[in-house]
């Protein structure tokens, strides 16, 4: 018996070939490593799916909220009368007072005619007028009174003028100007004398309104006045009582290289300030105001100051206004 240690695994059949391998031939290099495939990239989204993606679905959802929000403000709206500002103006809460007082003068600037169709309405306006304490509702009803062109309110509107505050006197004598009460005349003219230029230029303003010539020797020192908001009001009230002494400020206000030197002036404020002066040139000029109504018609940057200038050369030739420019 040999002593060789036997293979435990068990063995067969033996093919001689399964033991072959190719000579290995020192002066051959190794073969290359083949690289390994990327992995395969995701799919990248088209454009017009990043689109859809990135812009209208945040837009879909935002005019979602925005349609929520608009149809349940529009079940829960509640159209507002006057007659409901009317009773609110005799809350207890005093905010709610003001607010309707407020609302009351908006309505009236964009239809005077609101309350016409409430019997006994401007009775009660003036009731609350005289019986409120507060001075922003006062100024505010003052105004509703104005806007209403009560004459039986400028009796009750002067009576008020010596107690009132500067805010609330520049409303009442806005709201005098627009009733035109000549019984008013003596309080306008007393007013351009005070310190306050919120109330000197409101008086001016409103003794123009008023169109009695009697105020012409009050108005004329307002035309040197300090400040330029109560000289351009002067300017334009002396106009328009007949009076050709405010020309020389009348033109200064036409002139945009003067006018935007005024030290917190708006450009909307300085617009409505030419129109008026506009038309004002045109009154007392006439055919001497021509040539700078057509400068300004042609070069001037506003449309609206074109436009006045346009109908006020046409009142001057003897035209019909036309239709007006497209703003």
């Amino acid at each position: 018996m040999s002593d060789r240690p036997q293979d435990p695994t068990p063995t067969g059949p033996h093919d001689p070939d399964d033991d072959w391998e190719p000579p290995v031939d020192p002066d051959r290099p190794p073969d290359p490593e083949l690289p390994t495939a990327p992995p395969r990239p995701e799919a990248s989204d088209s454009p017009l799916r990043a689109f859809f993606g990135l812009f209208l679905v945040p837009l879909f959802v935002v005019l979602l909220c925005v349609g929520i929000f608009v149809g349940f403000g529009w079940i829960a709206y509640e159209r507002t009368t006057t007659r409901d500002y009317l009773s609110d103006l005799r809350s207890s809460w005093r905010p709610r007072r003001a607010q309707a007082a407020y609302e009351l003068s908006k309505i009236l600037v964009a239809d005077p005619e609101a309350l016409d169709d409430q019997p006994g309405v401007r009775d009660e306006v003036r009731r609350l007028f005289e019986e409120s304490e507060e001075p922003e509702i006062r100024g505010y009803l003052a105004l509703v009174l104005g806007h209403t062109r009560d004459p039986q309110a400028a009796a009750t509107l002067t009576a008020a003028l010596p107690d009132a505050d500067p805010q609330t006197r520049i409303y009442i004598l806005w709201a005098l100007g627009a009733i035109g009460d000549p019984q008013a005349l003596p309080s306008l003219q007393a007013a351009v004398r005070e310190e306050d230029s919120g109330v000197r230029k409101t008086a001016a303003f409103a003794l123009g309104e008023l169109g009695d010539r009697q105020a012409l020797p009050d108005l004329l020192p307002l035309l040197g006045d300090s400040v330029a908001d109560v000289r351009w009001n002067a300017a334009v009230a002396v106009s328009r009582l007949g009076s050709d002494a405010a020309v020389p400020e009348l033109e200064r206000m036409l002139d945009r290289r003067l006018t935007s030197q005024v030290e917190g002036i708006k450009p909307a404020q300085q617009e409505e300030m030419m129109v008026s002066a506009v038309r004002a040139l045109a009154a007392v000029e006439g055919a001497a105001a021509l040539p700078l109504l057509g400068e300004l018609e042609k070069q001037d940057p506003s449309l609206k100051v074109r436009q006045a200038a346009i109908e006020a050369r046409e009142l001057v030739e003897g035209q019909s206004p036309s239709a007006g420019m497209a703003l």
